[in-house]
């Protein structure tokens, strides 16, 4: 071959061998010790499930605690409510068993008061750490606040409204019908009455709660007040179970009152809902 042949015929150039660091990324082999993605996603809600089940034991044993305390002063609460009758009016039994189921539904509701604090506390416990400190802040104000006035409507309902309503009921057409009532019907009479009465109490915890999130503010509910008259009267209905109006009266005059109190409450926890808040109007494109 000519030189002028060697010079025109491309020349093979030899490429270097692949070193380490240019090579192809090997892949890695799977870790046997690690767990797989799934798992763990899985493994804080097991974590909180197990927390969850430890809790509610712990609730449940409260109760239990409860309700053998309450077997012990199941008689003498029994005793409290009955004493709201007056005259010679008496409690009918109207079957054989009905004395056990009585004493134990109120060695029932003895155990869930005693225990409700604790039980409280457990559900407490287990939303607490998810929250904010301003969150935490109010829960801590807002369940003691919630216990008191609950009990403060129990305790009025006991002392002031029950008193009044079962003498009226007593003498309605006393003349004509001698008041004797069932032992179930009129526990439970009494049991249902209180509780309204106490859930009513929780008035100015929920105006402050709907000021806190921004639904209203104080300036509404002072313009409002008729209207909050209106719905009070309807509640105190509901509540009172004769049409006197002067038991209803007994039960309006403090739920007006708490009604203002819940005014207070929205002046120091008012919130004014920001623009994040309010969603945005969208627009169609022209």
């Amino acid at each position: 071959m000519t030189a002028e042949a060697e010079q025109s015929a491309p020349k093979l150039t030899s490429h270097p061998a692949p070193t380490e660091s240019t090579a192809a990324p090997a892949s890695r082999a799977p870790d046997p010790e690690a767990p797989p993605p799934n798992q763990e996603d899985a493994l804080p809600l097991m974590a909180h499930l197990l927390e969850l089940r430890d809790r509610l034991l712990k609730a449940t044993a409260a109760v239990v605690i409860g309700v053998i305390v309450g077997l012990i002063f199941a008689k003498r609460f029994l005793e409290l409510l009955i004493a709201f009758l007056q005259g010679e009016s008496q409690l009918q039994l109207l079957s054989p068993a009905e004395p056990i189921f009585l004493y134990l539904k109120a060695a029932l509701i003895m155990g869930v008061v005693i225990a409700s604090p604790f039980v409280l506390y457990q559900i407490f416990a287990f939303v607490v750490p998810g929250l904010t400190k301003s969150e935490k802040r109010g829960l801590y104000i807002a369940l003691p606040m919630a216990a008191g006035l609950f009990s403060l409507g129990v305790a009025f309902g006991i002392f002031v409204v029950l008193p009044f309503t079962l003498r009226y009921l007593q003498s309605f057409l006393a003349d004509l019908i001698k008041a004797e009532y069932g032992a179930s019907f009129y526990m439970n009479f009494v049991l249902s009455f209180l509780l309204w009465l106490g859930i009513g109490f929780e008035l100015p915890l929920f105006i402050a709660i709907l000021a806190r999130l921004g639904i209203v503010s104080p300036q509404q509910l002072r313009r409002f007040w008729r209207y909050a008259i209106v719905i009070i009267a309807v509640l105190a209905a509901v509540i009172t179970p004769t049409p006197d109006p002067f038991n209803m009266t007994i039960v309006m005059v403090p739920l007006f009152l708490l009604y203002i109190f819940g005014i207070l409450l929205a002046h120091l926890v008012y919130r004014e809902r920001s623009a994040v808040d309010t969603p945005k109007p969208t627009t169609k494109n022209k």
